[in-house]
């Protein structure tokens, strides 16, 4: 079972890690969308982000303090939900609907994140490995 741990970790970090990167990679792309959704300091906010879904992504993938990575991840997911996709704000119901499912899968990424921060911070298998979780719940 220990291979579909791995897996699993994996498949779960590809998106953040990929999304990562294309925040550092498109950055000006990013920092204008974040300056159309009102981000305060908007590239920093999105160098920041950037580094915080990498690193999160890797950390959980890697087994490296994947409590960690985890906590990064949720803060982000949590943060991004309510400043990004507020659909609540949204006339266009085709826009509003995309905002609306964007919300709800941020959401929802959010508590696995917190299931794996909560899960490898108190000590539970998580699979092979690096380092033993960061935190001490």
């Amino acid at each position: 079972m220990d291979i579909l741990l791995v897996i699993g970790r994996v498949l779960f970090a590809l998106l953040f890690i990929n999304s990562g990167i294309a925040h550092l990679t498109k950055l000006e792309a990013m920092t204008g969308y974040a300056q159309y959704k009102k981000v305060p300091a908007a590239k920093l906010s999105v160098i920041v982000t950037g580094l915080m879904l990498v690193i999160g992504g890797l950390y959980v993938a890697l087994g490296v303090y994947a409590d960690l990575g985890g906590l990064l991840l949720a803060i982000f997911l949590i943060v991004s939900a309510f400043m990004m996709h507020n659909f609540w704000t949204i006339q266009d119901p085709q826009a509003k609907q995309n905002e609306t499912i964007s919300f709800f899968k941020n959401l929802s990424l959010a508590g696995a994140a917190l299931i794996i921060f909560v899960l490898v911070g108190s000590g539970a298998d998580f699979g092979p490995s690096i380092t033993e979780g960061f935190f001490n719940l």
